[in-house]
């Protein structure tokens, strides 16, 4: 319950933060539509010479791509802004004032940005995912609805703890930023199903940084492609890296020397 009303209160500040700039909010609308109609020019230039990719229909992709706007929505309006801030606050030896604070620290580092008109992408995303649904001409039943909420929030899970992993070696790299750079280029890769990749691609999209289970195991809830083992597979790799972030993050700190140090 601390923490429920600790989250609120951060939520309604970064609220309040955006609302100062509501230009921002239009300048966010330019550039989700401007993002979207580039992938919507992807596609149509794929199904101007084929009628699938990779087995995958245009409807079933255009679903794939709303998964993905979604998802990136996500990751910028509540987990990149925490990371990036975590980042800078480990350079600059300022993070003394979240580790001394009464509650837990990877927690409050997790929960204390919240970028409100990143949630435009967020609604453009779910506006593409339900045209592509509708397109689909199939009946979303109960399970198909709960496996694809499962799937995006393990997802969203797995996709938090890589970042987390990634900014905690900031307490040992000073350049870290070129991976951040390199999340983000692979992340861009999942606008597409990783399994049209190559075999190497595909296993490093999956299991080193989980584009796959982030996007493509979602979309494939929706189009009935999606079986219990792998939904099994993301709920087991979503807890062994909560594990393994855990574990770096508690050992970055013991070895993180701040301002009071």
């Amino acid at each position: 319950m601390k923490i429920l009303k600790l989250s609120w209160s951060y939520l309604r500040i970064g609220i309040a933060n955006e609302m100062q700039y509501r230009v921002n909010f239009f300048i966010q609308v330019l550039q989700s539509f401007i993002a979207l109609a580039t992938g919507l020019i992807g596609l149509w230039l794929v199904f101007s010479h084929t009628t699938n990719l990779g087995g995958w229909s245009q409807p079933e992709l255009l679903a794939v791509m709303g998964v993905y706007i979604m998802m990136g929505g996500i990751i910028q309006t509540a987990i990149q802004p925490n990371m990036q801030r975590l980042m800078d606050e480990i350079q600059d030896g300022t993070l003394d004032f979240a580790l001394t604070k009464p509650v837990d620290g990877q927690i409050l580092v997790s929960i204390r940005e919240f970028r409100f008109w990143k949630l435009t992408d967020v609604v453009v995303g779910l506006v593409v995912l339900i045209i592509a649904v509708v397109q689909l001409q199939e009946k979303i039943g109960i399970s198909q609805a709960l496996a694809f909420t499962a799937a995006l929030i393990l997802g969203g899970i797995m996709i938090y703890c890589f970042w987390l992993i990634l900014t905690t070696t900031a307490f040992w790299l000073i350049r870290i930023w070129e991976l951040v750079n390199l999340f983000e280029g692979l992340y861009a890769a999942g606008r597409w199903p990783v399994t049209i990749y190559p075999d190497w691609l595909r296993i490093g999209l999956t299991f080193l940084v989980p584009v796959a289970f982030a996007v493509t195991v979602p979309a494939e809830a929706l189009t009935d492609r999606l079986t219990p083992l792998t939904l099994l597979g993301a709920l087991g790799l979503a807890v062994l890296l909560m594990a393994l972030a855990r574990f770096i993050w508690r050992l970055g700190v013991r070895s993180y020397s701040g301002a009071s140090a």
